[in-house]
């Protein structure tokens, strides 16, 4: 199939780049890092935890229900880490051109706000955890890479969104639970504030690319679709992260992954954290319904 170019995105973005300038903030100076968490507090929703609503919880005794809280912060505040990087890489790439040169001043916000995401990520990790977790294997995009560049320039883009949708959920929840530090809910708050703008944005470029990829060749959607439904999986699976386990002090982490990942409170629990993003990929006529 011969390269198609890609039509110049054209988007109405004047509220959104008003939203980004007035709700401007120092991330350096913002926040107000306590020296230490006191030792008894989780730092991550409980009910969001990857063994929440699972016997596997319930075995587990209170020190270690902290300490997978305390991890799995960490290993989300990492994810966050290592998903910013690569949108970051992708779309500095885009910034000016041509395809992207009426939305490139909110790219600019874009970049902006997502580098001070990265670092106030890194703090917490750094300060309170000691380390991030390393960047776990990508998704390999084999499949969709015979298809047209439009096609492929829409998955990256959809990549981009389905991951903050999946962090911003996140966010929302712990933004607001009382039973978290401070500074875990200021992050979270903060992110989410920003990112409702950068989701409103993504859904944006991905409708229009979606609609130049339906003009050129219809074919094409059932093939993303299927790529998108396997990195919505992908994403939750991330979640899942076995060296969390084991610095919690749980045993047999592989087999406790495995485990998790297959019990029906967790499956329901993942229906929950995707259901927003799967009604838009619905609406939009990519859904998994249109898989062959």
């Amino acid at each position: 199939m011969a390269v198609r170019e890609i039509e110049p995105v054209v988007l109405e973005l004047d509220r959104l780049e008003q939203l980004a300038e007035s709700g401007y903030y120092n991330p350096y100076t913002m926040f107000d890092w306590p020296a230490t968490i006191e030792p008894d507090m989780p730092w991550m929703s409980e009910s969001l935890t990857t063994l929440a609503g699972t016997p596997m919880w319930d075995e587990l005794t209170r020190e270690q229900q902290i300490a997978l809280t305390k991890y799995e912060a960490i290993n989300f505040f990492s994810l966050n880490i290592h998903g910013i990087r690569e949108l970051l890489s992708e779309v500095v790439m885009r910034i000016h051109e041509r395809t992207y040169a009426n939305v490139s001043e909110f790219l600019h916000h874009f970049v902006g706000e997502e580098n001070e995401h990265m670092w106030f990520f890194a703090q917490f990790c750094l300060r309170y955890g000691g380390k991030l977790y390393p960047a776990q294997p990508t998704l390999k995009a084999d499949s969709v890479e015979h298809l047209s560049k439009v096609a492929r320039e829409l998955v990256i883009f959809a990549r981009i969104l389905i991951f903050e949708e999946i962090v911003d959920y996140y966010n929302a929840h712990m933004a607001t639970d009382q039973s978290l530090p401070h500074i875990a809910r200021e992050i979270n708050r903060v992110h989410h504030q920003d990112e409702s703008r950068h989701v409103a944005f993504g859904r944006m470029v991905f409708t229009n690319l979606l609609a130049q990829v339906v003009q050129r060749d219809p074919d094409e959607v059932p093939v993303v679709a299927e790529y998108l439904e396997s990195y919505l999986q992908y994403s939750i699976g991330t979640l899942y992260n076995p060296a969390a386990y084991r610095d919690a002090g749980i045993p047999d982490a592989l087999a406790l992954r495995r485990r998790a990942l297959e019990h029906p409170a967790r499956i329901e629990a993942h229906d929950q954290v995707l259901k927003r993003t799967r009604k838009f990929l619905s609406k939009s006529g990519v859904g998994r319904e249109v898989i062959k």
